[in-house]
């Protein structure tokens, strides 16, 4: 990005907010993210006007749009501004003690309370002073640009083929069983849940979550050929729960997202009848972050919550073996 005038050099601070008002469209919400006041960040825009020498944003009736010459010198700031974080991270020290670093972790709203609980309790006893930024991701959330662009540290997902552009490191294994209310009458079933009546059965399923990838639910079951029906679907994993209590409902989940559930709803767990592969869940991160301090130090804590829940998971399968 060129400058216009050499007493108006653009700085770190002055590509941040570049960055964040053209994607916010907005000086109050880019203010509100930077913890600035508005006319420190309507200042700073003057000066990204002065020296780019383009209006950047520009009033219609639907709020602020950015202008050509903006948009594309968005991609350029947002490389800058990683280049620069690299730069500074090769020789980084972190102490979670005193760190105030703002982690970001992306995923979709399907990760299982316990796992969540766990991570934020962790990084409150090792790291106080740090914030955590949890987003949850959709069908139209390009992970992947977030990752490599510094919007996102961590992506937890559990897509059967993850981006092999991405580092990868796995979380946890996960059942995937079936849920439903006390009431139903397939919850009183001593035989358990059969095939046919996993088909026959109306269910409540999630809206997809990624463009070009199916769950391991659905892809197991295109696989195998089984078509459920599907009478409700949701944006939210979290809602799926609550709509099973007093219908003829099933949901297909994950055991720890289910037995989270079942603990606060009168609902019933049984073995799924389909023969699925466990539920994978894995942390995925660009390489501008690989040798990153206090980005290790995430990825080991995540890990560590990760292989507890495992543990635990194995253990009380043992028990009641």
């Amino acid at each position: 990005m060129a400058t216009k005038r050499d007493d108006n050099p653009l700085d770190t601070y002055l590509l941040r907010v570049f960055c964040l008002l053209i994607s916010e469209r907005s000086v109050s919400r880019t203010a509100f993210k930077l913890n600035q006041s508005q006319p420190a960040v309507s200042a700073a825009l003057k000066r990204l006007r002065d020296i780019i020498g383009d209006p950047l944003l520009v009033r219609e009736k639907g709020g602020m749009v950015p202008t050509e010459r903006a948009l594309s010198l968005l991609a350029h700031a947002k490389g800058a501004l990683a280049e620069i974080e690299c730069m500074v991270n090769v020789s980084e020290s972190f102490d979670p003690k005193t760190s105030k670093n703002e982690f970001h972790i992306g995923s979709p709203d399907y990760l299982a309370p316990v796992f969540v609980s766990r991570v934020v309790e962790c990084l409150r006893r090792e790291a106080p002073e740090a914030r955590l930024s949890l987003h949850t991701l959709d069908a139209q959330s390009d992970f992947e640009r977030a990752l490599a662009e510094g919007e996102l540290d961590i992506v937890i997902g559990n897509w059967p083929e993850p981006p092999d552009r991405m580092h990868l490191s796995m979380l946890l294994e996960d059942e995937i069983v079936c849920l439903m209310a006390n009431s139903h009458p397939l919850a009183r079933r001593k035989a358990g849940l059969s095939l046919d009546d996993y088909v026959k059965a109306r269910h409540v399923v999630p809206l997809p979550y990624a463009i070009n990838q199916r769950g391991v639910i659905d892809a197991t079951l295109a696989t195998l050929r089984v078509r459920r029906e599907e009478s409700v679907m949701v944006q939210s994993f979290s809602v799926a729960p609550y709509l099973l209590q007093n219908t003829d409902l099933v949901f297909t989940t994950s055991r720890h997202f289910a037995e989270y559930y079942a603990r606060l709803l009168p609902l019933t767990i049984l073995e799924a009848p389909v023969e699925f592969p466990p539920m994978r869940f894995y942390q995925l991160w660009h390489e501008r972050h690989q040798h990153s301090p206090s980005h290790r130090w995430l990825r080991r804590l995540l890990g560590e919550c990760g292989g507890a829940l495992n543990a635990k998971n194995v253990q009380d399968s043992t028990a009641s073996a």
